[in-house]
């Protein structure tokens, strides 16, 4: 897996954290993101409690600008931050002892801090069949809006909560907009790279990103779906 664990200790780190991520961390576990200010994605990380501390499970990618960005909210918060050298086992199977279930969908098995391995589960067929987005993939720094990526249906959004980052525009996309894009599953014959844009009738609809089993997670205008789609040399059509 390529994933850091950085973490959080101190008095002051549920509060630190509750005010700057869209989910509510006395919950946790849980998935959450660090939005920017104008609602856009920056990072998404799993949030776990762990003795007095918080585990904040992060795309290796993305973990050394995570811990930047903390650090610099951290001001004059009582919290320490630090990297550990610490394995991530997951799996779909039988639960281990001292696992936790991944909080964003139950398809998504167990994680295990300080386990290792990995059960062979066909990850990326079980995130396609759920529409599941990715770090990196489907889930892009500076450019997707969360509720697009379907972070309220997932778990990793809590309207209840108070503030945090990004908060005003996410609220106001979800009551005062309907949503005419976002993530779905299609069906694909052939295939595509990541990041091939889907036409119809010479009209854009969207980006095709991961595939497996003849579906496709795909981000869409969804007034223009339907049948005739093409992604490079890959046709698309709805489920």
């Amino acid at each position: 897996m390529n994933r850091r664990i950085i973490r959080l200790n101190g008095e002051d780190r549920v509060t630190f954290l509750q005010g700057l991520v869209t989910n509510d961390v006395t919950r946790a576990p849980c998935w959450a993101a660090l939005l920017t200010p104008q609602g856009k994605y920056l990072v998404d990380f799993l949030i776990v409690p762990q003795d007095e501390a918080l585990l904040l499970d992060v795309h290796a990618d993305l973990a050394d600008d995570l811990m930047r960005r903390l650090t610099m909210y951290k001001l004059r918060s009582k919290v320490g931050l630090e990297f550990l050298d610490m394995s991530v086992g997951r799996g779909t199977g039988q639960m281990p002892e001292g696992a936790i279930a991944d909080p964003r969908h139950d398809a998504l098995g167990w994680r295990l801090y300080g386990g290792s391995g990995d059960d062979g589960s066909d990850w990326d067929a079980i995130r396609v069949a759920h529409c599941i987005p990715e770090s990196l993939i489907e889930l892009i720094p500076n450019e997707t809006f969360i509720l697009e990526a379907g972070f309220e249906r997932l778990h990793g959004v809590d309207f209840r909560k108070g503030c945090f980052v990004g908060q005003e525009v996410t609220a106001r996309m979800k009551h005062k907009t309907e949503l005419r894009k976002g993530l779905t599953t299609l069906r694909i014959e052939g295939h595509a790279e990541v990041g091939t844009p889907i036409m119809r009738e010479d009209r854009a609809v969207g980006t095709v990103f991961t595939q497996a089993n003849g579906q496709a997670i795909a981000h869409v205008r969804f007034d223009r779906v339907g049948e005739g789609m093409i992604a490079g040399e890959a046709r698309l059509s709805p489920q």
